[in-house]
């Protein structure tokens, strides 16, 4: 389904809500302003397979312009709005746009890319003027009539760039009509997530990012509601789930801990009591955080792991996790397979790169065949992998241990800071936290743990020598950090993942002073 089938029926049901504003998009809006724009940009010269970018703060339009490609047989490329002007470039060209869509909220970068990016042909803008780019309320206003074939199109998303220059990832484009079933995800979230009509989906991440797109979309394939947050604050969102009478909404692990940071009393007068589901995903979850939440909210919790590169996902409910504390579940689209750097499939309980398996290839970094084929399995090239660690136990059930690229190899052993971080995100004295390896002369790499302290406690030698202490106590010794740094701050994306490539580069030329 599409909003076209619920405006058909029920065109003055809100489709969206902005949270803070309190603007409305109804159903038979979406679906007009959506068709409008798929006209127009056949008007302009796209055709099915071409590609065109959106530039934009969570705002209304963004979600007609991501459905205008969905009908229309277009790739859209969202683009990260809290990027250089530079790396928004790059994106920009790298996906061979023809049309840059923007939201004046990002005037600046807008403006700031456009003598950088001399391919475009059309720049539009929407809730305000940017300089060089035409009106897209004139574009819809002089739109002709809807288009009468419709065949689905896609994202195509970029990786968060956490170690590098991010990749495109182009999905194969369905062959369908965007109004035929068979999209998977639609589909998979009706069967394990129930999504329905009745439902309202709080979402409070960057839209431009593949989970808050693609899960907005599914809402309105199911004709739900989208309440969507024009920037998170935990006790905003708190708000947002009481008005509105949330249902369902899907955060990352970070929102979990600023929402356990808050007050108790403003925690305790909090009414959550319609959520019926709490989706979480994109990053891994402490368990100390994912317990916390549970004895919260009740075991309401349903985790997936997946990726931008829609390879495959992996499911797990609350009663399922609290009979195995730290899995990301069993698969749910076709089988996962463990298997070391030559890529011999390994037994159960032993970690290595986490494949899955489907019928075909399902994506290609666009313009990088070569990380296309990294990806593949050499000698499966329908198993696929994007470079996180794990293993699975007898039954089949995933434990991420954490990226490959993230892995520190001290005196011959492997360590993964996700480990490390789990057992230090609940410390009292602490409000973020990242583990890195540093370069280190006799064992070739040692642990490092950044830390950025909550208001009221103060850097020390003293407090990192405890915090390495609090790690030993948890941990085997060789895990614990050998240095401790404070930071004023840590560099994540907005959708809460540790950015450690940067973090390597900050730390790892400066060697720490403090120690156990």
């Amino acid at each position: 389904m599409f909003p076209g089938t619920h405006a058909a029926t029920n065109p003055e049901k809100p489709a969206l809500i902005m949270a803070g504003s309190g603007r409305v998009l109804t159903y038979g809006q979406l679906e007009d302003r959506s068709a409008r724009l798929a006209r127009a940009l056949h008007d302009l010269g796209l055709r099915k397979g071409d590609v065109f970018a959106m530039l934009s703060d969570n705002a209304a339009e963004a979600l007609e312009v991501y459905w205008a490609a969905l009908r229309s047989g277009l790739y859209v490329t969202a683009i990260n709005h809290n990027l250089a002007p530079d790396e928004a470039a790059y994106i920009v060209n790298d996906c061979d746009a023809r049309i840059v869509i923007a939201s004046a909220g990002v005037r600046p970068l807008a403006e700031a890319i456009s003598g950088d990016t001399p391919q475009i042909t059309h720049r539009f803008a929407f809730g305000g003027e940017i300089t060089g780019h035409g009106s897209y309320e004139e574009l819809l206003a002089g739109a002709g009539e809807p288009l009468a074939d419709m065949p689905r199109g896609s994202d195509m998303l970029y990786s968060s760039g956490t170690t590098g220059r991010p990749k495109g990832v182009k999905p194969p484009l369905l062959p369908i009509q965007v109004n035929e079933p068979g999209d998977p995800l639609t589909g998979l979230a009706g069967v394990a997530f129930g999504l329905n009509p009745d439902d309202v989906y709080l979402s409070p991440a960057p839209i431009y990012h593949a989970a808050p797109l693609r899960w907005c979309g599914i809402v309105h394939a199911h004709g739900g509601t989208v309440v969507m947050m024009e920037k998170f604050s935990a006790e905003a969102a708190l708000d947002a789930i009481a008005e509105h009478g949330v249902t369902v909404l899907q955060m990352v692990p970070t929102m979990f801990v600023r929402m356990l940071q808050l007050p108790a009393d403003v925690r305790d007068v909090a009414d959550t009591s319609s959520l019926r589901l709490a989706v979480h995903a994109a990053a891994p979850c402490p368990p100390e955080v994912k317990q916390a939440m549970i004895d919260w909210w009740g075991p309401i919790l349903l985790e997936y792991y997946a990726s931008t590169e829609g390879n495959g996902m992996a499911l797990i409910s609350s009663p399922e996790w609290l009979a195995r504390p730290g899995s990301v579940g069993r698969s749910v689209l076709g089988p996962v397979h463990v298997c070391d750097d030559e890529g011999v499939e390994l037994p159960a309980g032993e970690v290595g790169a986490v494949y899955f398996e489907r019928e075909t290839v399902p994506f290609e970094y666009h313009k990088d065949p070569e990380k296309t084929a990294a990806a593949q399995h050499p000698s499966h090239p329908t198993w696929t992998a994007v470079g996180d660690l794990g293993y699975v136990d007898e039954d089949g059930y995933l434990y991420l241990t954490d990226r490959k690229a993230f892995m520190i190899i001290s005196g011959g052993v492997n360590i993964y800071p996700q480990e490390i971080e789990n057992v230090l995100t609940l410390h009292p004295a602490i409000f973020d936290v990242g583990v890195i390896g540093i370069p280190d002369a006799e064992f070739g790499e040692q642990v490092k743990a950044v830390v950025q302290l909550k208001e009221g406690f103060t850097a020390s030698d003293e407090l990192a020598t405890e915090l390495i202490s609090y790690v030993r106590e948890r941990l085997a010794h060789y895990k614990a950090p050998r240095t401790v740094d404070f930071a004023e701050s840590l560099p994540r994306t907005p959708t809460g993942k540790l950015v450690k490539g940067e973090l390597k580069k900050r730390y790892a030329p400066v060697a720490s002073k403090i120690g156990a």
